[in-house]
């Protein structure tokens, strides 16, 4: 799994390898949904990283727990805030660009002597995941590998039992983090909706529901295929409070024999 530098000349007097960053996709959260690959991955890894937020667990890592290996180097990577002040301020973005720099050089020290680094995902890697950021950042330097992971919405779909798409519906997938109005547009203007992102938006989102007429075909799924588990229809729940992972189900109603 390690490529050897393409800036060493054969002359140098010396084969220097580098490591390869592993992004490794765990699932929704039960950890019988890892992949044969990703538990092997991890299993095998001599090092692993994980995001976490700041003073709490990582809850990549409790997915993982069972598979990382007793004298495996671990390094968690911390955000510096999460929710505590909006998305799209200069300071949040600041401090999040500046946070993934840091995380990448951290990683790329090991990579750089030809370490392996499987880096824990939740969901899939690829479906708004931090992984994706370290990967902008050091794909150019070295070998970035991706193990696919079953979605945060698959688990969602499969713990409510909620067929989402039938014959031609057409799927979107929205952040909650739109305005109201947006939300609403995208919403009217597709057949089955996942809204992921919930975290204070849930509010503004039953209120774009409402714009949309679809507030009564709603699902709220939270902490989908955990342990602490609730599943109910949005017009159920009194409060607007959701965490990270929750997500509203709007399930499509199309063509069907």
């Amino acid at each position: 799994m390690n490529i050897v530098d393409p800036n060493l000349r054969a002359d140098d007097g010396a084969r220097v390898s580098l490591g390869a960053l592993l992004g490794v996709g765990l699932g929704p959260g039960d950890p019988e949904l890892m992949t044969l690959k990703a538990a092997r991955l991890v299993s095998e890894a001599k090092i692993v990283a994980y995001f976490s937020k700041r003073g709490k667990p990582s809850h990549a890592r409790a997915i993982a727990a069972r598979f990382i290996a007793k004298d495996c180097e671990e390094i968690a990577l911390a955000y510096p805030l999460t929710t505590e002040i909006p998305f799209d301020h200069p300071d949040y973005v600041a401090a999040l660009a500046a946070f993934y720099e840091e995380s990448a050089e951290r990683l790329a020290l090991h990579l750089s002597f030809g370490r392996d680094v499987a880096l824990l995902c939740e969901g899939d890697p690829m479906l708004y995941g931090s992984f994706m950021h370290l990967q902008t950042r050091l794909s150019s330097r070295f070998r970035v590998e991706v193990c696919a992971g079953v979605s945060g919405m698959s688990g969602c779909f499969a713990s409510a039992r909620q067929p989402m798409t039938w014959g031609d519906d057409v799927l979107t997938v929205i952040p909650a983090t739109l305005p109201r109005e947006i939300l609403a547009q995208r919403l009217a203007a597709t057949d089955a909706a996942v809204v992921m992102k919930l975290g204070g938006n849930l509010g503004k989102l039953r209120l774009a529901l409402e714009d949309a007429k679809l507030i009564e075909r709603a699902i709220y799924v939270e902490r989908g295929t955990m342990a602490e588990e609730k599943i109910m229809r949005l017009t159920e729940k009194r409060d607007d409070d959701a965490p990270y992972f929750a997500m509203v189900l709007v399930p499509g109603a199309g063509r069907r024999p």
